[in-house]
């Protein structure tokens, strides 16, 4: 098969490498359509490898259909449409999944838009409701809500009853995310962006916070965040360290999480997939929810996905094609 593989230079080459064998557990796809995530921008300069015993191959998630089962898998068989999370070997031909990982592909898609769905709305669902246990009515700020993760979270908010408030890069970007369901939105560029969280935040504060950008945000979250708050770091955009009182952290009885989703157990996974076909899946079939694609690209232009998802300009998914 062929793959997209990286050499010493951090250049991306679509090359011929072995064809991976599914194990008893696990099922063989082959790949149609391949979301880009920002980890795989950071795999590639060599800053964030795949944990151990996974493919080295890039590519968090994919959507194709089974070509093969292991001898244990009986939900799933050859022939059936998916889509998957996978902790690497997305940008290939053919990809290797734990069966638990998978997910049907929802009626109303096609490759393209299922394969922009695994990594986005796993991480929002995972750290919205599994994570910081959001319960209906709870008020949500969602940072870099015009990311793959911040649009997929503001209609899950909508979805689920949470009114959300968003900061995003540009007085376009906040209109797309009001256009998908937040309540309002600040342009983190302008002087008065703070403020304008802090009014919908207003005197109880907001319930949780979702954050990909870290250290450069913390001390404000941690002011916009209510009594009994959650916040959860998803991302280090802004930097890893920085200082904070922890007095206000006491006083809020509030919670900081950090979490991540590629290196969990298969077991976690299985739990957040699951959950994704019993409760979001029907939505995306009901035109309530749908996939935010920015741009369609062919595998062998991944430097140019890459490129376009590093600008910042994006909205939503940068999704690559295979075949």
């Amino acid at each position: 098969m062929k793959a997209i593989v990286v050499d010493d230079d951090q250049q991306m080459h679509w090359q011929s490498v072995e064809t991976p064998k599914p194990g008893a557990d696990e099922v063989l796809i082959k790949v149609h359509a391949a979301g880009v995530n920002r980890a795989d921008l950071m795999q590639r300069q060599g800053l964030y490898p795949p944990p151990p015993g996974e493919s080295s191959i890039m590519g968090l998630e994919c959507a194709g259909e089974i070509v093969e089962a292991g001898k244990n898998v009986s939900r799933w068989q050859a022939g059936d449409r998916v889509c998957a999370l996978m902790a690497g070997g997305g940008y290939a031909e053919y990809a290797v999944v734990d069966a638990g990982s998978l997910a049907r592909v929802p009626d109303s898609c096609g490759y393209v838009e299922a394969g922009s769905l695994p990594e986005v709305f796993a991480t929002a669902w995972l750290n919205l409701f599994i994570e910081a246990g959001l319960k209906s009515g709870e008020k949500v700020v969602i940072h870099a809500g015009a990311s793959g993760v911040g649009t997929a979270a503001i209609q899950l908010c909508r979805n689920f009853g949470n009114p959300c408030f968003v900061t995003a890069g540009s007085e376009d970007k906040v209109e797309t995310c009001i256009s998908l369901g937040a309540e309002g939105g600040s342009n983190r560029h302008d002087d008065n962006s703070l403020e304008k969280v802090r009014e919908f935040a207003g005197d109880k504060g907001v319930d949780v916070i979702l954050d990909p950008v870290g250290g450069a945000y913390l001390g404000d979250n941690l002011e916009l965040l209510g009594i009994g708050g959650r916040l959860v770091l998803i991302g280090l955009m802004g930097g890893s360290k920085t200082e904070i009182n922890l007095a206000r952290l006491m006083i809020k009885r509030a919670r900081v999480i950090g979490s991540t989703l590629r290196a969990r157990p298969l077991q976690e996974k299985a739990r957040v997939m699951a959950d994704l076909a019993q409760y979001v899946w029907p939505l995306i079939e009901a035109s309530k929810i749908r996939p935010i694609i920015h741009a369609t690209l062919a595998i062998e232009n991944a430097a140019d996905a890459h490129d376009l998802l590093a600008s910042n300009e994006t909205v939503g998914k940068v999704v690559m094609t295979v075949g």
